[in-house]
Formats: C-alpha cells, structure tokens, sequence
C-alpha cells in the first residue's frame, strides 16, 4: 500500500509539472485567473476533483 501511495504522488507530480514546464505563459495566466476566482468557485473546482478521483478510483481499483 505504501508503495502504491508513493507512485500514485509521484505520478501526480509528473502531470503536476507538465504544463508548467511545457507552457509557463499559460501555466502563469491560469494560475492568475484562478487567484482571481471566489472560495466559492475553487471549492466547486476541488469538490469536482475529488469526486472524479473517486470515481475513476472505484472504477480501476
């Protein structure tokens, strides 16, 4: 299990790192636009990541 949460961070790491390497300008203007967002905005954002999580982690685990 240990090993599992490990390549799963590092693998996020890896898509994390993707665009910021790929595109800075656009990288930079997204993460603008997204300070610019309300709590309200960002939660809805997170909420919807984690449920996606979830689900592709029922459907493939």
């Amino acid at each position: 299990m240990k090993t599992t949460l490990l390549l799963a961070l590092a693998l996020m790491l890896v898509i994390e790192g993707l665009l910021p390497f790929a595109a800075p300008k656009l990288w930079r203007e997204t993460f603008r636009r997204a300070t610019e967002m309300s709590d309200g905005q960002i939660r809805f954002i997170g909420l919807t990541a984690m449920i996606a999580g979830l689900l592709l982690l029922a459907v493939f685990a």
